[in-house]
C-alpha cells in the first residue's frame, strides 16, 4: 500500500525531520504516510483540539494523503508489548517498503522510546502464527531522520536534495504556531531547523537538505542518482 511510512512520536516531528523530503518522495509519485505516536499534549500552549487542527493543515500543505495517530501517551512513550503489537499491525495493514524513525539517539526520552518501539514493530510483523492481524509484512529498511532535542552533528548515511520542497516544509511547519510562536526568544526552534537545512545542503552543493542516518548497509545499483 506504502512506499514509506513515517513514523513520528509527535505531531510536527514528521515535519521537523523530513518534511521537505515527504513533499519531494510525494512529487515523485511514491506513496507516503505518516504515522504520529501521541497527540503530543499537554504542552504549554497547546491542546488536543488545537494540535489536531494544526497537524490537518500541515498534512494539506505537504499533501500527504495517508496520516494516523496510534494514540499512545505523551511524555510517557515505551517500547512495550502492547504498544509494539498496535504499531505492528499498522505495518501490516499499510505495508511500506521503507520505515522512517527518529535517530536512536536523542535527549528526548519520547524519541528514543518511539525508535526502539519501531524496530521492535518491524520485526514482529513479519511473524506467523500470531494473533496479530493481516498478513506478516517485513518492510526492507529503515531509515533515521533528524530530531531537534540533542545538540549534536551525527554524520549522516545520505542527504536528500529539498530545495525545491524547502518551501513547503517551512508552510508545514508555520502551521504548528501552538509549538513554534514567533514571539519565541531567538534562535527560534525554526531557525535552528532553517540553519540545519541550509548546512546540509552546502554539503552537497544545494541549498537545502534534510540528512538521515541508517544502522543497515545501503545498497546502490549504480550512481546516476548521486548528487
Amino acid at each position: 500500500m506504502l512506499d514509506a511510512l513515517v513514523i513520528a512520536p509527535h505531531p510536527d516531528d514528521a515535519e521537523l525531520g523530513m518534511g521537505g523530503t515527504i513533499a519531494r518522495m510525494l512529487q515523485q509519485g511514491l506513496k507516503v504516510g505518516v504515522l504520529d505516536l501521541t497527540d503530543g499534549e499537554p504542552t504549554p500552549r497547546g491542546s488536543v483540539e488545537t494540535r489536531a487542527h494544526e497537524t490537518a493543515a500541515a498534512t494539506a500543505v505537504l499533501g500527504i494523503p495517508w496520516r494516523e495517530n496510534l494514540g499512545l501517551p505523551n511524555r510517557k512513550l515505551r517500547a512495550t508489548l502492547t504498544a509494539r503489537g498496535q504499531l505492528a499491525a499498522v505495518i501490516r495493514r499499510t505495508r511500506p517498503r521503507w520505515l522512517f524513525a527518529p535517530h536512536w539517539v536523542d535527549a528526548h526520552p519520547d524519541h528514543t522510546a518511539a525508535t526502539r518501539l519501531v524496530e521492535a514493530a518491524r520485526f514482529w510483523a513479519k511473524l506467523t502464527k500470531c494473533d496479530l492481524p493481516g498478513e506478516p509484512w517485513h518492510p526492507e529498511r529503515i531509515y533515521h531522520y533528524a530530531c531537534v532535542h540533542l545538540k549534536v552533528v551525527t554524520r549522516p548515511a545520505f542527504i536528500i536534495d529539498i530545495a525545491t520542497t524547502w518551501d513547503l516544509k517551512a508552510r508545514s511547519l508555520a502551521c504548528y504556531a501552538s509549538q513554534f510562536p514567533q514571539t519565541a526568544p531567538r534562535p527560534t526552534v525554526l531557525d535552528r531547523v532553517a540553519a540545519s537545512a541550509s548546512w546540509w545542503g552546502a554539503m552537497i552543493g544545494s541549498t537545502h537538505g534534510e540528512a538521515f542516518t541508517a544502522r543497515e548497509p545501503i545498497g546502490l545499483r549504480g550512481f546516476t542518482d548521486l548528487v
